[in-house]
């Protein structure tokens, strides 16, 4: 994982974990792996890597349990309430952009549409 040097490293796992999390990388009710692994893995102090799971824990995405380690939460409703919120992050950074470029929203919804098309990958999900 590639670091950005202008926001702090726990903030940047907070938003790893939660793409782990609404990709399904890390399915709902599973063992999250242990601080140490995560340090390990993404090459980072394991504090950090505490820093963000504590904050995924206070936003409800997962759960400690004393002996057994952190869970992701089991709550379905609240990973979609997760994905929808970081799929509105990634529009709003959108939409500030393609304003930014005078695009109209006739000419970003269009450009959305085809770029969708372009990237579809999951042929279980249909056209």
């Amino acid at each position: 994982m590639q670091f950005d040097t202008g926001s702090p490293i726990w903030g940047q796992l907070v938003a790893e974990f939660s793409r782990r999390i609404v990709t399904g990388a890390w399915p709902t009710g599973s063992r999250i792996p242990g601080v140490r692994d995560l340090a390990g893995e993404l090459g980072v102090n394991p504090n950090t890597v505490q820093r963000a799971l504590a904050e995924l824990e206070r936003q409800g995405v997962c759960r400690s349990e004393r002996t057994a380690g952190r869970f992701v939460t089991a709550d379905t409703d609240r990973v979609d309430a997760l994905r929808a919120e970081l799929a509105r992050d990634a529009v709003d950074g959108f939409v500030r952009r393609a304003r930014g470029l005078g695009m109209t929203s006739t000419q970003a919804q269009r450009l959305i549409e085809e770029r969708w098309h372009d990237h579809h990958t999951d042929p279980a999900a249909g056209a």
